[in-house]
């Protein structure tokens, strides 16, 4: 699937702050569960799955890519972005983050178009900061799709 098929412009929100990594990842996953998109156990085992084994999601100063497994609740491909004011961390030592994307991906497989987008986004440190200064949903939305082009 293309990112054009899987951010829809409803699924970008901006929060000012959160209490708790727990609470970055129930409002990352929203969305998706609002939309059908992933069973409600979602974030729950995104949850489980970090104090398993650490914050995996947390890619770079900014940036947090949230997703579990296929069998940990998703129904349908697709993404969330939300965009947090203060930044939170997710353990002691990972980077403070802001840019929340949530992945929900039905297979292995049917996303790494969406991602090859998402990775040179992730990659560019002026569009990160452009998007995290952002206070308009619709802009930054716009930012995700003109990367598409």
């Amino acid at each position: 699937m293309q990112i054009t098929e899987m951010l829809k412009r409803e699924n970008v929100r901006l929060a000012d702050s959160v209490d708790s990594w727990q609470d970055a990842i129930k409002l990352a996953i929203a969305p998706l569960s609002e939309g059908g998109y992933v069973e409600d156990r979602y974030a729950d085992e995104i949850i489980r799955a970090t104090n398993e084994m650490g914050p995996y999601y947390v890619l770079t100063e900014d940036v947090a890519l949230i997703h579990g497994r296929p069998e940990d609740g998703c129904i349908k491909g697709q993404l969330a972005v939300t965009v947090l004011k203060k930044p939170v961390k997710f353990s002691e030592d990972s980077f403070d983050v802001r840019l929340l994307v949530a992945l929900a991906a039905e297979d292995s497989n049917s996303h790494i178009e969406a991602m090859q987008v998402l990775a040179g986004i992730f990659m560019d440190e002026d569009k990160i900061a452009q998007i995290v200064a952002s206070d308009d949903a619709d802009e930054i939305y716009q930012e995700f799709m003109g990367a598409a082009a």
